[in-house]
C-alpha cells in the first residue's frame, strides 16, 4: 500500500489492483468481500454502503474522467469511548473505485495501529495468487 497525504493533512493509504490480479469483476463484488470481512470480525460492525458514484451523478456533480464506480463501505471497530474526540475518527470507511483497467482501494489511517494493519491485510488479500 502507498501512503500519501491528501489536502496536506489526511494520511490516505492506497492500493491499486489491476483487474487481472483479483478474482472480483466489479465494485459490488468487492463491497461484498469487505462486508464479509467486517461481519466475520468479532468487534467490527457494518454501518452502511454508500454509493458515492450514484450520489454524485444524481447531483450532476463532477466525476473524474475514467471513473466507472465509487462506493464506500462504512463500519466501526469501536469498543470504548475514552474521550469525545474518538468520535471524530470513527467510523471507518474503505473507498472502492473502479477504473477501466484497475480497482483502487483507499482509506484514511486508523488511530489504532493493529486495526490499521488489519484493514491493510483485508485490502491486500484481494490479490489472487498466481498459479
Amino acid at each position: 500500500m502507498k501512503k500519501t497525504t491528501f489536502m496536506d493533512k489526511y494520511p490516505v493509504y492506497t492500493l491499486t489492483l489491476n483487474k487481472d490480479e483479483i478474482a472480483y469483476a466489479n465494485v459490488p463484488q468487492i463491497v461484498e468481500y469487505f462486508k464479509a470481512k467486517i461481519e466475520a470480525h468479532p468487534v467490527a460492525r457494518l454501518i452502511a454502503v454508500f454509493d458515492h458514484y450514484a450520489h454524485t451523478k444524481a447531483l450532476n456533480g463532477e466525476i473524474m474522467v475514467g471513473l466507472k464506480d465509487a462506493q464506500n463501505v462504512i463500519f466501526c471497530f469501536g469498543t470504548a469511548i475514552p474521550t469525545t474526540k474518538i468520535l471524530a475518527v470513527r467510523p471507518r470507511s474503505i473507498g472502492i473505485c473502479e477504473l477501466e483497467d484497475a480497482f483502487i482501494i483507499e482509506f484514511i489511517e486508523a488511530p489504532k495501529e493493529e486495526l490499521h494493519t488489519l484493514m491493510e491485510t483485508w485490502a491486500k488479500d484481494l490479490v489472487t495468487p498466481r498459479t
